[in-house]
């Protein structure tokens, strides 16, 4: 038997018949984009003996399947099978992704473990049993256990480490110089979105080629000439101290913000439109329209936060987050969903803001829903949404229409990976078109604040801001900070960025980082092959993400808490990360089914919360309630797949039970939705996903349990304003992006009163 090894920028084979240890080089080309081959030229930090250690990780939980032509009568589906992941080069990207790409505060655990591992004493030590043999030495190192073997040390180690190795391990994602991936026609995928043509050698209008932003967005890392003369038609000023030790250049303005999501995206829109002089601040790059890829590994490296590798401490919850102009509007999934009422009411009642229950709340809710165009009509409805709505009509469960900001015939499953068209109206399409449209700012991408700068005048309780430092990294890896000087400074980083931005700035109200909430998600499944549902064009990737939803466990006992019961958007790597592994063999049967895959899951309002700590890390522990609303929404939706026509069902849990619905009882199939719905969900057996994150930084009356001031200013710093979803007193329970933009909307106003009175006092000016 021969097992393929990738030891540091080469693949080999080791024979293992053979007592000596014999490689001979195999020259395999790694199937990696032409960015990606530029990036730290294949370096890692991992030893030789480490590499072995991924080498046998990757070929356990991707091995090659030895399989009968008569099986498979289509060579793709025989190639997915016979390709083992050393391959096509697999573990080498692992190890890159794990040197260059993740900042999870517990990596040091996976260097040790692949240390350990690569070691007779240490494989004892982590699978027990597993590492013995009959023959001398009796302990073997992890590389020469025995396939079976490993498979089985795999399923039994805990989900807190073998979980991390399979978000790092996403065998679909890597793309060869044609941005093709051989397995792609095994899997139904047609990678891309077909439809989607760059436009650079067909527009007659700039704005057809770049977007409607190209003359805002200025880069740094040009010719400092261009960078001025760009600042300087944007009506902002600069200057380039003389001797330059803290800083190399000055911008000034009226108005700093530093984010360019909903929250960061309305207020600049608003002031900019109001006459005043802004700059935007956006830690992300931009990427125009034909600037797209629409793959789902470069877009989770350009467009999301930690390269859409970020998780919890304990590895219970992946958190995906926007990191690009237009933050999470830029790639979220278009629902446009109003403030619920019985929200309102709790954040007015209870937490005593009267903001909303106030005419300006509603009419910010007016306007911000006419901007991104939002409308609930749907022209054709793709392939989950149509299962859970076909479910819920069979049952009788409420399924309504979610409004979007995007037309009736947008039928489109990339959106996550950003729009290729601007038909989604988020910022980068409304709110920062109106910073351009007024000539009265400009958009910095790639540049990181590093602190928000304020100073005490004497006999003030106060300090006041002064502006924002911030850093930007040259081509040539090197950096350079600049200042930015402003009479109010807006910080609209996004709930997990917010904080961390505030506390580097010296700010030591206690509220700051805490109260993080996530909206936790649980996901169910169902196959449905086409002779069971055939229209063959209805694709599990494809049409609008979300255009249905249940709330049949939206209220329990009129609590305002519960899940809600939508759809989500995957793509072969997200599908590989989450479902269930429990063999080689496994995985690649549940992966020639991805096409047909139906997702649905139960996101819950939750009461618990989490804190956002020192070096990125992020705690966060699910409220019991919380997994009990989870479990609810679980235990309908496996019910609303079966009741649309699905030939198999489950969930994600580790375990990878699943049973077939129409070779079953109607006994057998309650105890088994009744078994998989109950399953714990705290105990990192079933991975857990977070789309929104909120309440890090939340509003209230009081400095006292609250970071910011009902009209979104800092307690302890003066012109310091908050204005993203940090600032939700508690969690929402739908789709945020409204709500986002509503309070960033009512914040500029009180924005716009502060310069007002700063004009006719003359201070700050």
């Amino acid at each position: 038997m021969e097992e393929q090894r990738c030891v540091d920028e080469k693949s080999w084979i080791k024979n293992d018949d053979t007592e000596k240890e014999e490689y001979t080089i195999l020259q395999i080309d790694t199937p990696l984009q032409e960015d990606n081959q530029r990036d730290s030229e294949h370096t890692h930090s991992f030893s030789s003996r480490q590499m072995e250690v991924i080498v046998a990780l990757c070929d356990t939980l991707l091995p090659s399947i030895n399989i009968s032509n008569d099986r498979l009568l289509d060579d793709s589906l025989l190639n997915l099978y016979h390709t083992s992941a050393s391959m096509i080069g697999i573990p080498l990207q692992v190890a890159m992704m794990m040197s260059t790409k993740t900042e999870h505060p517990k990596q040091f655990l996976v260097q040790l473990s692949l240390w350990l591992l690569s070691t007779a004493m240490g494989t004892l030590i982590l699978c027990g049993r597993g590492s013995l043999s009959n023959q001398f030495p009796y302990v073997q190192k992890f590389s020469r256990v025995s396939s079976k073997e490993r498979e089985a040390i795999l399923v039994s180690w805990s989900v807190s480490y073998f979980f991390l190795l399979r978000m790092l391990f996403r065998a679909l994602k890597f793309v060869n110089e044609k941005n093709e991936n051989p397995s792609w026609k095994a899997i139904d995928y047609c990678g891309p979105d077909p439809d989607f043509v760059p436009q650079i050698s067909h527009a007659f209008n700039t704005d057809d080629i770049l977007g409607p932003l190209y003359t805002a967005v200025v880069c740094l890392n040009k010719p400092r000439q261009m960078v001025a003369e760009a600042l300087q038609r944007s009506r902002l000023a600069i200057s380039i101290p003389r001797h330059p030790k803290l800083t190399s250049m000055v911008i000034k303005c009226d108005v700093v913000v530093v984010g360019s999501g909903s929250g960061g995206g309305v207020v600049a829109g608003v002031l900019a439109k109001s006459g005043y002089k802004v700059l935007v601040l956006e830690k992300g790059n931009y990427r125009a329209r034909s600037n797209l890829s629409l793959l789902e590994g470069p877009s989770m490296d350009e467009m999301y936060l930690g390269k859409g590798l970020l998780a919890t401490s304990n590895m219970e919850a992946v958190i995906l987050a926007g990191s690009t102009v237009g933050g999470g509007s830029a790639i979220n999934w278009s629902a446009s969903i109003r403030t619920p009422q019985h929200v309102l009411k709790e954040w007015s009642e209870c937490y005593e803001l009267e903001l909303f229950q106030s005419g300006l709340y509603e009419e910010a809710m007016d306007v911000i829903c006419e901007r991104m165009g939002v409308q609930s009509e749907i022209e054709d409805e793709g392939f989950n949404n149509t299962i859970l709505r076909k479910g819920c009509e069979e049952l009788g469960y409420p399924v309504n229409n979610i409004p979007r900001n995007s037309p009736p015939d947008h039928y489109c499953g990339w959106c996550c990976l950003g729009c290729k068209d601007g038909r989604k109206k988020g910022t980068s399409e409304t709110w920062l078109v109106d910073v351009v449209e007024s000539g009265n700012g400009a958009i910095l991408p790639g540049c990181e604040a590093v602190k928000v700068v304020h100073d005490r005048k004497k006999g003030r309780e106060r300090s006041t801001a002064r502006g924002v430092m911030f850093e930007f990294r040259h081509q040539d890896g090197s950096k350079e900070v600049c200042l930015v000087e402003s009479k109010v400074t807006i910080v609209s980083c996004g709930a997990m960025c917010t904080p961390q931005l505030l506390k580097r700035s010296g700010l030591k109200n206690p509220s700051i980082g805490k109260n993080l909430h996530i909206h936790p998600v649980a996901m169910a499944w169902g196959h449905f092959p086409l002779e069971r549902w055939p229209e063959v064009e209805k694709k599990s990737y494809k049409g609008g993400i979300m255009t249905a939803m249940s709330t049949v466990v939206a209220d329990f006992k009129g609590s305002g808490y519960g899940a809600i019961i939508q759809t989500p958007a995957l793509h072969p790597g997200m599908f590989s990360a989450l479902m269930p592994w429990v063999s080689g063999s496994d995985f690649k049967n549940r992966m020639t089914k991805f096409s047909r895959t139906a997702h649905i899951f139960a996101l819950a309002r939750d009461k618990g919360s989490g804190e956002l700590g020192q070096k990125s890390s992020i705690s966060y522990q699910m409220d019991i309630i919380d997994e009990e609303n989870l479990k609810r929404g679980l235990e309908k939706s496996l019910r609303i797949l079966a009741a649309a026509g699905a030939e198999e069902i489950g969930t994600h849990n580790n375990k990878g039970r699943t049973i077939n619905v129409k070779k079953v009882s109607y006994r057998e199939l309650e105890k088994f939705v009744r078994e998989e719905s109950s399953r714990a969900l705290r105990d990192l057996s079933t991975p857990i996903c977070s789309a929104h994150q909120m309440g890090s930084c939340r509003m209230g009356v009081t400095g006292k349990g609250s970071a910011v001031n009902p009209m979104g200013e800092t307690w302890e710093v003066e012109g310091l304003y908050v204005a993203d979803a940090s600032v939700f007193p508690t969690a929402l329970g739908v789709n945020p992006m409204v709500t986002v933009q509503a309070i960033a909307y009512c914040t500029a106003q009180s924005v716009l009163e502060s310069l007002k009175r700063m004009k006719d006092t003359g201070y700050g000016i």
